[in-house]
């Protein structure tokens, strides 16, 4: 088997014709890519940097990082969850390879990534088949109609969610369950029983003058989206993130400094109707999409003041929404919204250094 392996293995770094040709390419690519290191790493010489930092360990890390939110939402929600982050993946999966045998190319790794974010950030007895909907959404008009990974403008994960609060409002606001507590918690259930469907979630609550305690939102015993509701186990998961570099901080201190200056200005001006600041902070996606969402590479800005600019913006937008809007939540608007400015944040952050250093 050993000898078969290696046959097979040098047919394909020597270049196989047929292997070239053949459609199952942009599989064992993907496969390859995934449990193994590259042989050769280009370029070898300047005028490039050299970093060990690559889309493959990108991938790693974050899913690394994210790996504890899916336990959790088993934890609070049922084995369920598990099932629609399984799901996401073979649709995530298929689809990506039909786009990569039809071009031709290999699959990239950034398609791992957006399959186990994405079903975090929905509602844990969301049917089956609108998770499915939502990812295929979110990859086809996400991100392959502007070319695939690294060419799209928005986060692919939040045009699969947001396509579904839109398209499915009814489901989208009415498929929370109050978590389980204590024991094995989820661990021994598939999903939430029907007496579990009890409380909507702290935001749409809080609108409705019966805030959750603090606490159950700081370790997650609320109800809400798979991976959104525990706020120290998001907040520790992007520690991490920070931590390895995969993330820049700047991104995710701008959203949070944002989002508590303005709730804070807003609940100081009428605290009877508004929230306090650390209860829109712990409460919703916020935590999870500053950690997770806006740090996406591809969607944000590259200078480091414009990343201060769309931090801020993210963070300001998600107050404005919650607090001034009928929609409960506001952090997936506000992603989008300033993922089609990220490109002019750059543009504006390098005219006006440049113009400082030519007045210089």
């Amino acid at each position: 088997m050993k000898r078969l392996l290696d046959r097979f293995l040098g047919l394909i770094e020597h270049g196989d014709r047929r292997f070239e040709r053949s459609p199952l390419r942009p599989a064992w690519e993907t496969i390859s890519t995934f449990f193994f290191s590259l042989a050769t790493v280009n370029p070898v010489g300047g005028p490039h940097i050299r970093d060990t930092t690559d889309l493959k360990r990108y991938m790693s890390v974050v899913m690394t990082a994210a790996a504890p939110t899916v336990a959790a939402s088993i934890y609070f929600f049922g084995w369920r969850s598990l099932a629609v982050v399984m799901l996401t993946y073979i649709v995530g999966i298929v689809i990506e390879m039909g786009f990569a045998v039809a071009a031709g190319e290999e699959v990239t790794e950034g398609m791992f990534v957006t399959c186990i974010l994405y079903p975090m950030t929905l509602p844990p007895t969301l049917p089956f088949w609108m998770a499915a909907l939502g990812i295929a959404f979110g990859i086809i008009l996400g991100k392959e109609v502007f070319g695939g990974t690294g060419k799209n403008v928005f986060n692919p994960a939040i045009v699969g969610r947001t396509f579904l609060a839109v398209t499915f409002p009814v489901h989208m606001a009415s498929s929370w369950a109050a978590p389980y507590r204590g024991g094995w918690g989820g661990f021994a259930r598939w999903g939430p029983s029907a007496d579990a469907l009890v409380r909507a979630t702290p935001l749409i609550d809080v609108k409705n003058g019966a805030p959750w305690p603090l606490w159950d939102m700081f370790i997650g015993t609320t109800s809400g989206s798979l991976g959104e509701t525990s706020a120290v186990l998001i907040v520790l998961c992007g520690l991490f993130l920070v931590w390895t570099r995969v993330a820049n901080w700047r991104l995710p201190l701008a959203t949070i400094v944002s989002a508590l200056a303005l709730a804070g200005l807003m609940h100081a001006a009428a605290p009877g109707r508004f929230a306090s600041p650390v209860y829109h902070i712990m409460g919703g996606g916020l935590l999870f999409g500053a950690f997770f969402m806006v740090t996406d590479p591809v969607t944000c800005p590259f200078t480091r003041a414009g990343k201060w600019v769309f931090g801020a913006g993210v963070g300001a937008i998600t107050i404005m929404i919650r607090t001034l809007s009928g929609f409960p939540e506001g952090i997936m608007f506000a992603i989008l919204l300033m993922n089609m400015f990220a490109p002019v944040i750059d543009d504006a952050v390098l005219a006006l250094e440049f113009r400082g250093r030519a007045r210089a």
